[in-house]
């Protein structure tokens, strides 16, 4: 397992992507989620406050501002608030990301 048992006794986040597992850490003024993807995602075009990942694992293209590239493990990135970006994650991928914005996820309900 990825993350450690700490990590995972975290609420789980309610992303709307397919094949994610995220788990929410909340903050007064920001979350941090730790995500682990099974399946390859497409991210349409989207806003929000900013944004700054740690790539764990596997690879993440990302165009930020109409300027395309690809971050593997190791490397980060960051979104400033406001600015478009999307992009195409990839099966295996997995991160760290901070967002600066303390409501930008819900906890997932229970089934």
């Amino acid at each position: 397992m990825l993350f450690p048992e700490s990590i995972v006794k975290l609420p789980e986040a309610d992303i709307p992507l397919k094949g994610i597992t995220a788990y929410l850490s909340q903050g007064d003024n920001h979350q941090i989620i730790f995500m682990n993807f099974n399946e390859d995602v497409d991210l349409p075009e989207h806003s929000h406050e900013s944004q700054w990942g740690v790539v764990l694992e596997g690879k993440i293209d990302l165009t930020i501002d109409g300027v395309a590239k690809t971050f593997i493990k190791g490397d980060n990135y960051f979104i400033p608030a406001g600015i478009r970006h999307s992009g195409k994650i990839y099966a295996g991928y997995a991160d760290i990301t901070y967002f600066s914005q303390k409501d930008r996820y819900n906890i997932k309900k229970s089934k």
